[in-house]
């Protein structure tokens, strides 16, 4: 049986969930005037980078040299020791580069004076999502067809009490581990995608009006991992409930036939994550080097690497210029995770990103079908020169650009 692991925790600052505390707005992304409703908007540089940011990464020259962390200048891990240790140790400046950002405004203020917004139901399929969280209880798609609590399978389709979805890991309807960190990257996901705005904490993409989340938790433990079978599982209960876009932020290196036939056969559309690099955390060509489900060729995929606010690609992104779609910032990414809210790396936050446009998208323009959408997300990437054989679209997300994209006349 082949195992999916995410593809990001291991790959978040300090190998660990990092809670944000203050920091001077001045020194921030100076994002504070986008969603000022939302406590930590001015960290969340991925929607708005004036190019003010800085990070600061302390790095041993050496592989046992001791401890190494990446530590945003002035940040909430300024101030912490140079490690300690044999070998000396080299400090690295990233500044960043204005613009580099998904350009969430305008499409905001197109979304915002809709009045035709239809409501579009994303599937999860991760770790489990804190539901209680007061950012996201708003944004949790409910089965409206069962009872939740009496133990009786109301609506008829094999889940008992599957009120709040599914959790395939453990086959129960437990989609939230309550005081454990097993569902904190389902979490941040989540929060990216559809976090409520101006109700404090940070602001989603989607917002949670339209759009909502479908929590099923395919993947468990605190390695995050699970079983393409579970996955398969899961993508099935979410078309027959009716999620049209599917968020996958794992990868493996074992090719399953069953998940590749399911997917290619679903008309929903999923956001996959390209993958974090080899076992060293180099970013690897996955047109050479495949990782599934993100090198699959079917037009029903996106599949999305890592973007530093530099503008160039995180160094531990994947790539590849047929099998990688678009690059997404996805590096020093702030979101909910149980409890409170946390910063962490990856392609894995770097996805949702596009899977928050799609939606955002979706919703806005009633008259596309998400075939339309996928190629408004990346027939609008805004192109880099960075990203020139890197992904396929040559370019990063632009939600303003997507909003604004004509559909060629048939």
């Amino acid at each position: 049986m082949a195992f999916f692991r995410r593809t990001s925790l291991t790959a978040c600052l300090m190998a660990a969930v990092c809670t944000i505390t203050p920091m001077a707005a001045e020194i921030g992304p100076g994002v504070s005037s986008l969603s000022p409703g939302d406590t930590y908007a001015e960290y969340q540089w991925g929607l708005e980078n004036d190019g003010s940011l800085q990070l600061v990464e302390i790095r041993s020259r050496f592989a046992n040299g001791g401890s190494a962390y990446d530590a945003p200048a002035d940040g909430p891990h300024s101030g912490l020791p140079i490690p300690t240790g044999p070998g000396d140790y080299e400090v690295l400046t990233t500044n960043a580069a204005a613009g580099v950002d998904i350009d969430i405004a305008p499409a905001w203020e197109l979304y915002d004076a809709s009045q035709t917004n239809r409501d579009v139901v994303v599937a999860v399929i991760d770790t489990g999502v804190d539901i209680l969280h007061p950012d996201l209880r708003n944004s949790i798609w409910t089965n409206d067809g069962e009872i939740p609590g009496d133990g009786i399978d109301n609506d008829g389709n094999g889940y008992v009490d599957d009120y709040f979805g599914w959790d395939f890991f453990y086959n129960d309807p437990s989609v939230f581990s309550m005081g454990s960190e097993e569902d904190t990257h389902g979490t941040h996901v989540a929060g990216t995608i559809a976090a409520g705005r101006n109700n404090g904490g940070v602001a989603g993409i989607t917002g949670s009006e339209h759009v909502k989340i479908m929590v099923l938790k395919a993947l468990g433990t605190s390695q995050g991992v699970g079983s393409p079978e579970d996955v398969v599982a899961a993508i099935h209960y979410a078309e027959a409930n009716g999620a049209s876009i599917c968020n996958l932020s794992f990868c493996s290196n074992v090719y399953s036939q069953e998940l590749a036939d399911t997917i290619q056969n679903s008309s929903m559309l999923f956001v996959v994550a390209a993958g974090n690099g080899d076992e060293s955390g180099t970013g690897v060509d996955i047109d050479s080097v495949p990782t599934y489900p993100a090198s699959l060729p079917f037009d029903n995929v996106i599949t999305v690497s890592n973007l530093m606010f530099d503008g160039n690609l995180a160094s531990s992104s994947n790539y590849g210029a047929l099998s990688a779609d678009i690059a997404v910032p996805g590096s020093y990414i702030v979101s909910t995770i149980p409890g409170g809210y946390g910063f962490l790396s990856g392609t894995s936050m770097a996805a949702p990103m596009v899977t928050g446009a799609a939606a955002l998208l979706y919703s806005y323009r009633p008259d596309y079908s998400l075939a339309d959408v996928r190629n408004a997300i990346l027939g609008s990437a805004r192109q880099m020169d960075t990203l020139t054989g890197k992904v396929s679209s040559g370019g990063m997300l632009d939600v303003g650009a997507a909003f604004l994209w004509t559909k060629p006349e048939a």
